[in-house]
């Protein structure tokens, strides 16, 4: 196919008719594969974003005609694996997204896939259970068990038999698990900060959507963002309620699983926002969940919307309201150099870089932002198959969080930032964002 001239307008995302039948259809699936694959292989732009497209290039460059017509059609599902619907492609690289007349939308041509292979019930048990993540938290977190789960998971015995029962990688690091989790340590209403008042999209008062991975392993996070909110005036409460966003089964391709995810958690948040509160989340892949996937995959629920609209990253929220002159700048304690790995799933919000823009309002810092995908996902880094792809694509990220000679580093997705951790191997810890933030204000 002969690259045409590419679109030079913002990229317009459609709506996913995930209910239709045709959807499921294998026969009309592969031939929307053939198509997309025949463009990206005349493309080529997206080689160094994710290992889906160097797999799609090697099985053309290998294949008897050196064409997309030479690769079998059942070779096509490994490029559909090796794409954890990050969207940078969509948002960044791709010429030919809509209103181009190709229509080429990469990352949901691949959930199509996904669900596909879903129906036909072709998944792992390892990744039904991965991506689980209520389930497992809530046993994992059980006091005393909690103890178990952590020491099995840095055990190289259990780790091999994790890896050669459920294919979890031996050398992958696995999150740990707390008892105390983040909603035992805020309580139900956390501050009592005064109301400190509209600014622009913001009301100034939040209601923390913890997420299942902030609540259960990594709580330190919520306390950090409760800290920083109200230093700023900014009173904080916990949604009464909630159930995992809805990515990990995203990923899968288990929309209904998604379905039942968003009918738990929107009337509680919906409820919120008519109360006035906004919403953040502290990790950018929920946030991209309530901000984009839910609204294009129930695109006539006005509850779904309203709390799109009104859902923040927390460093978008902060800088929205320095904007308006109602950020305080006491900080007490400079970061000195910070190597900010900015996370894909923020990046495709379109929000800017907003991390790096407050930081950078801390004195003598300074914040060296790394934009390319840490290769973590939710569960791609910790899969026995991919887990060596992964190491070799956080590798870049790794080498310039060393070239920095940084004073800190760390990435606003929790789990990449340990994962750049894992890659860095010199005993160094990463520190997320706001934990910096609450370390330059000194509280």
């Amino acid at each position: 196919m002969a690259v045409k001239e590419g679109n030079l307008e913002a990229p317009t995302r459609h709506p996913i008719d995930w209910k239709n039948p045709d959807l499921y259809n294998e026969s009309s699936l592969m031939a929307e594969l053939e198509r997309v694959y025949e463009i990206c292989h005349g493309c080529r732009r997206c080689v160094s974003l994710c290992n889906a497209f160097p797999t799609l290039f090697d099985l053309v460059d290998e294949s008897p005609t050196y064409e997309v017509d030479g690769v079998k059609k059942d070779d096509y599902w490994g490029v559909v694996d090796h794409c954890y619907l990050c969207d940078l492609c969509f948002m960044t690289k791709c010429p030919y997204t809509p209103p181009h007349e190709w229509n080429v939308d990469f990352p949901h041509l691949m959930l199509r896939a996904k669900a596909v292979k879903y129906k036909k019930g072709e998944m792992k048990l390892r990744d039904r259970i991965l991506t689980s993540t209520d389930a497992v938290g809530s046993i994992a977190g059980i006091p005393v068990v909690v103890d178990v789960v952590n020491a099995a998971n840095k055990a190289k015995p259990t780790r091999k038999l994790l890896e050669s029962v459920l294919g979890v990688h031996a050398d992958a690091r696995l999150p740990e698990f707390h008892s105390r989790t983040m909603r035992k340590r805020l309580g139900r209403n956390v501050g009592a900060s005064a109301d400190a008042g509209p600014a622009g999209p913001t009301q100034g008062k939040v209601a923390l959507f913890a997420t299942c991975y902030g609540n259960r392993n990594e709580p330190i996070i919520g306390e950090d963002l409760v800290a920083v909110f109200e230093h700023n005036g900014i009173p904080v409460t916990l949604a009464r309620k909630e159930r995992c966003c809805g990515m990990p089964k995203l990923e899968l391709g288990h929309l209904e699983a998604v379905e039942k995810a968003m009918q738990a958690n929107i009337p509680v948040l919906a409820e919120l926002v008519d109360e006035g509160w906004d919403i953040v989340a502290p990790v950018p892949s929920c946030a991209l969940m309530f901000k984009q996937e839910l609204p294009l995959l129930f695109p006539d629920n006005p509850a779904v919307k309203k709390v799109s609209q009104a859902i923040f990253d927390p460093f978008e929220y902060l800088f929205l309201r320095h904007k308006h002159g109602k950020l305080k700048t006491d900080f007490s304690q400079p970061l000195g150099k910070v190597a900010y790995h900015a996370a894909c799933h923020q990046r495709v919000q379109n929000i800017g870089a907003k991390t790096r823009d407050v930081l950078a309002l801390v004195p003598d810092s300074t914040v060296e932002v790394i934009e390319r995908c840490s290769g973590h996902d939710g569960t791609y880094a910790v899969k026995k198959e991919c887990h060596e792809i992964s190491m070799k694509i956080v590798r870049p990220v790794v080498n310039r969080v060393k070239q920095a000679t940084a004073d800190h580093y760390g990435s606003d997705c929790p789990m990449a930032g340990h994962h750049i951790e894992h890659g860095m191997g010199d005993g160094s810890r990463t520190e997320h964002p706001m934990s910096l933030l609450r370390k330059a204000y000194g509280i």
